[in-house]
């Protein structure tokens, strides 16, 4: 079975503003609500604009599990929309909006939501809040600081914690609800349920026509002292054609924008309470005070003034760590130093041996009087390689060795060996007879092998191969 939409909705700028920061959108598909905030800072255009960006939901070809994901990226895209609007003009900065979305496919509901702006539902006549509000005095009640009735009274009650307003911390909460016929659906901005009790709201939705509870919900909150813009969205599920037709429904400052009006009415300079004169009444406290409460709505957070220029020096802090970490580098690479060949000679060079495209790391800081060729292999193929020095008294010191070794190479000359033919028996010298005398003659036979005695540096002849 699928059900439908029968859905009025009414927007009103109260008593005491003189522009409606609220927008609000019904649809056969779509209910949504939008309370803008900042004061002057257009807090209708923020409004205004997350629902006309959300609005497009309203369409019958997502159903199921699909309208949370497709809500979340609505609600990602209507803050991404927010953040632009701020960067073509920086006077904006600081505005902000609720959002609680209600998506429909005829058979289940998906609930978006973000602020203190509340969704209700009314089920044999039960009165329960499907959202859960955002705000700091919510967070007491949540942590069992104060009840909910000391939280319906609470100076801070309208200090809100998360809100759209351009910033990528904007997630909403996202829950998929049951529907089924005869259920009443309502949102409304906090102008109605902060002054006027459950126990009203509960009675105005038992009965009557969307269109009639509207009125008399936003009456209700006029005659309590609302000193705020408030908006009421009603829709009942019903098996039938829905009375109120398919033709959506725009109020507030979505569409007096979508009208060509600016937008932008004349600050609050002063909150009245209590009845249209302003002589004060139930919930008066006086003449009031020329700060426009949507001022303080928000909790306390960094302003956010000249993005541009925060961004510049964001930009310049960066070059300069990266600048500086270069230059680090750089600077740490000249007080390297390595051994290694220069053409044919030895040379020491300052720095490392590698390249960054168009900048030389390493050059030669000494050029020796050493050719590389004068080398035995071994040291010879060290050289080729390169052979790192902690520093430059090391580099003097492996130069001092190779140019030993050369010269020690240079003095080698290799001593050939006898060679004795196959056949041949070795020559023997004769022994030699001396003259007799007090002791008996001795013989001295001839060494069968040519022997040397070595003079030149103990360096092994092996050790010097290769050098030229």
């Amino acid at each position: 079975m699928t059900l439908s939409l029968d859905y009025a909705t009414l927007s009103d700028v109260g008593r005491v503003r003189r522009n409606n920061e609220d927008s609000a959108y019904a649809g056969p598909h779509l209910l949504l609500l939008a309370d803008g905030m900042g004061g002057a800072a257009a807090g209708e255009v923020a409004s205004a604009a997350a629902v006309q960006v959300i609005r497009r939901l309203d369409t019958a070809d997502i159903g199921g599990e699909d309208m949370i994901e497709a809500l979340a990226g609505a609600v990602h895209r209507a803050n991404e929309r927010l953040s632009e609007l701020v960067e073509e003009d920086p006077e904006r900065e600081g505005m902000g909006s609720t959002v609680t979305a209600l998506m429909f496919d005829g058979k289940q509901l998906g609930l978006a939501h973000l602020g203190d702006s509340r969704a209700y539902r009314m089920r044999d006549g039960q009165l329960f809040q499907l959202s859960h509000d955002h705000t700091f005095v919510q967070s007491l009640v949540d942590e069992g600081r104060i009840s909910q009735e000391e939280a319906f009274s609470h100076p801070h009650r309208n200090l809100i914690l998360r809100v759209l307003d351009g910033r990528p911390d904007s997630d909403p909460d996202l829950e998929m609800l049951d529907v089924q016929a005869g259920d009443r659906l309502m949102l409304c901005s906090d102008g109605l349920p902060d002054y006027v009790s459950n126990d009203v709201i509960a009675a105005s939705m038992a009965s009557g026509t969307p269109d009639s509870v509207v009125v008399e919900l936003i009456t209700h909150a006029l005659e309590a002292g609302s000193n705020d813009n408030v908006t009421c969205v009603v829709a009942d599920v019903v098996e039938t054609e829905p009375a109120s037709g398919v033709t959506p429904q725009l109020v507030g400052a979505a569409a007096e924008l979508a009208q060509g009006s600016t937008g932008r009415g004349e600050p609050t300079v002063a909150v009245r309470t209590g009845g249209p004169d302003g002589s004060g009444g139930a919930g008066g406290a006086g003449q009031g005070t020329a700060v426009d409460p949507e001022e303080l709505r928000y909790a306390p957070r960094p302003p956010k003034r000249f993005p541009w220029l925060r961004r510049i020096t964001v930009l310049v802090v960066i070059l300069v760590l990266l600048g500086g970490g270069a230059w680090f580098g750089y600077s740490w690479t000249q007080k390297q130093y390595y051994v290694g060949t220069d053409g044919d000679y030895v040379a020491i060079y300052k720095g490392v041996d590698a390249e960054i495209p168009g900048i030389s790391l390493s050059s030669v800081y000494e050029r020796q009087p050493l050719l590389v060729d004068k080398l035995p292999t071994y040291s010879r193929q060290q050289v080729e390689g390169d052979i790192q020095a902690e520093n430059l008294a090391g580099a003097r010191s492996i130069v001092a060795e190779l140019q030993q070794t050369a010269a020690e190479c240079a003095k080698v000359k290799p001593t050939p060996k006898p060679s004795t033919k196959p056949g041949t028996p070795p020559v023997s010298t004769p022994p030699v007879s001396t003259p007799p005398a007090s002791k008996p003659p001795v013989t001295t036979p001839a060494p069968t092998k040519a022997s040397t005695t070595p003079t030149g540096p103990s360096v092994n002849p092996e050790d010097c191969d290769g050098v030229r």
